[in-house]
């Protein structure tokens, strides 16, 4: 889990962290939607009505853990346009490090899309799913200068990424070709070959 752990007890001093720590357990046991608030009080052992002073409900404490996907999707996928020398090499890094994450950290990925939530409720979630964008269009806009164009291009990229790493991990691609290295590569060529289809149709 990507959620810094430290070391606790039956009192604690970080209620926060430790409740993130624990519903992030249950979701990696039973999925988003497999376990209730009181579960995650008995497990962390605290009372029912501690989270309360930090989270308004269930959603709450999901929507936070969702932020922190979003952020640490940002983390990596910042390092990875920062090893490429040019921006389709830099998106086809992007598109290799999602389906890395996704792979990596399977909890966090399903709390990032498959929670359910109303992102108009929890503007922390929506600026952090935001600043994704805001990272990589201008890289985006180097290769189809129009802006709808460029978003375009992004949102291709990501969404074959997505695609991937989700018949990569439901067994539908396969065998030979559903190893962490073979998908990061595949991943890599759907990017390239958007990009090209790009530059085909604004060259400069």
């Amino acid at each position: 889990m990507s959620i810094e752990r430290r070391p606790s007890g039956k009192h604690h001093g970080d209620l926060r962290r430790v409740l993130e720590e624990t519903a992030l357990d249950l979701v990696a046991e039973r999925g988003v939607h497999g376990f209730a608030l009181a579960e995650v009080c008995r497990r962390a052992g605290v009372s029912v009505g501690a989270p309360y002073k930090h989270f308004a409900d269930r959603e709450a404490l999901l929507a936070a853990l969702a932020a922190h996907s979003f952020r640490e999707q940002h983390r990596r996928y910042e390092a990875a346009i920062a090893t490429g020398s040019e921006p389709g090499e830099q998106l086809a890094a992007f598109a290799v490090a999602y389906v890395r994450f996704a792979a990596q950290e399977r909890t966090l990925f399903e709390l990032a899309f498959t929670a359910g939530l109303d992102k108009s409720r929890y503007p922390e979630l929506m600026d952090s799913g935001t600043a994704l964008f805001d990272m990589l269009m201008p890289i985006a806009r180097t290769i189809a200068p129009d802006e709808n164009a460029a978003f375009d291009l992004l949102v291709r990229i990501a969404a074959a990424a997505h695609g991937l790493a989700l018949l990569t991990d439901q067994g539908f691609v396969r065998p030979g070709r559903d190893t962490p290295e073979a998908t990061e590569e595949q991943a890599a060529r759907s990017a390239q070959a958007l990009i090209a289809e790009a530059r085909t149709a604004h060259p400069r």
